[in-house]
């Protein structure tokens, strides 16, 4: 059953990280400020009011643009605000105690994760390294992985990733896979023990290459050069190869 006043809560937590969270997306890759300072528009530097910063509801009433300049506001704002607001509301309404922060927050931060990976080939340590840490403490209250096998699946999924990365730069002579890949997946193993590991791999790789072929499929033009970003797909995968695990009885 679903706690409605729980659900309530997390939709309006989820809406307010979102918008945090969009903004961090959108500033930090370009080295902008995300933490100091009051928030301005995109297009004409003008500071906003704060009747204009409630998630969601300010974009709409403002019809997706600013109101000084006119300038159109990035559709990733509604978009991150209403997918962490679905999130935040269905893991509170189903599960309103720890374990529920628990998954909210993770799939927040692999969510923002997803996209900055989709966006600009980047993980970086300032969000992988806190999934590793949720892991290890509030994740306890979230799946059911002992302490050792989410030990083990760190080390395992960093690892063997690491693994794969050195040896394909010592046989081709270039990057093929970023670190951040490899402390993404170490960071779900402390999440979901070293069980979960392989079906978290098989549905992301099995996701990236259906991505693949339709961008084949709609002529982008792919070779064997092509760039995928395999922390967004393994960030999409995380949940869903958990519940594989689970399913089957390895989790």
């Amino acid at each position: 059953m679903i706690d409605p006043l729980a659900a309530a809560a997390g939709g309006i937590a989820g809406a307010i990280a979102g918008s945090f969270l969009a903004t961090l997306i959108l500033r930090w890759p370009q080295g902008r400020g995300i933490a100091r300072g009051r928030s301005a528009c995109d297009g004409c530097g003008r500071t906003l009011r704060s009747t204009e910063l409630v998630p969601l509801l300010s974009w709409l009433v403002q019809r997706g643009r600013c109101r000084a300049c006119g300038a159109r506001i990035d559709l990733l704002h509604p978009l991150v605000e209403m997918g962490c607001a679905l999130i935040g509301g269905a893991a509170l309404g189903l599960s309103p105690d720890l374990g529920g922060v628990g998954w909210a927050l993770l799939s927040w931060l692999l969510l923002t994760l997803a996209i900055l990976d989709w966006r600009h080939f980047w993980l970086p340590d300032a969000l992988t390294f806190p999934v590793a840490f949720l892991g290890f403490t509030i994740g306890s209250w979230s799946t059911d992985a002992s302490l050792v096998d989410r030990a083990i699946g760190a080390a395992l999924g960093y690892g063997a990733l690491l693994l794969i990365a050195l040896s394909y730069r010592k046989l081709r002579g270039r990057e093929g896979l970023g670190l951040g890949d490899a402390k993404l997946l170490g960071a779900l193993g402390a999440w979901f023990g070293w069980q979960a590991l392989p079906f978290i791999l098989l549905v992301a790789s099995g996701t990236g290459l259906l991505a693949v072929l339709g961008a084949a499929m709609l002529g982008q033009g792919v070779r064997t050069s092509t760039r995928v970003p395999l922390g967004t797909f393994l960030a999409l995968a995380a949940v869903p190869g958990w519940m594989l695990a689970s399913a089957v009885g390895v989790s």
